[in-house]
């Protein structure tokens, strides 16, 4: 199962991922936190998972970063 703490780390760490994406690195600190990308990412508005991906030198698909990183319904 891939984490976003771990797709961060296999695509060369919090660093690398913030340059990548254009982001600051407490955003990418705060991805880690939430478990997952932002809203925007699974809203269509960001392409983070396909940098991610290409840091990784496609280790990890796409596909892959978001289906396993989508945020989990809250239950009560």
């Amino acid at each position: 199962m891939i984490t976003v703490k771990s797709a961060i780390a296999e695509s060369g760490g919090v660093e690398a991922v913030s340059e990548g994406c254009g982001v600051s690195i407490r955003a990418v600190y705060k991805w880690i936190a939430s478990g997952s990308l932002p809203r925007t990412e699974y809203t269509g508005e960001t392409q983070y998972a396909s940098v991610l991906s290409q840091l990784s030198k496609n280790k990890l698909s796409p596909n892959q970063i978001l289906e396993e990183t989508r945020p989990k319904p809250k239950t009560a």
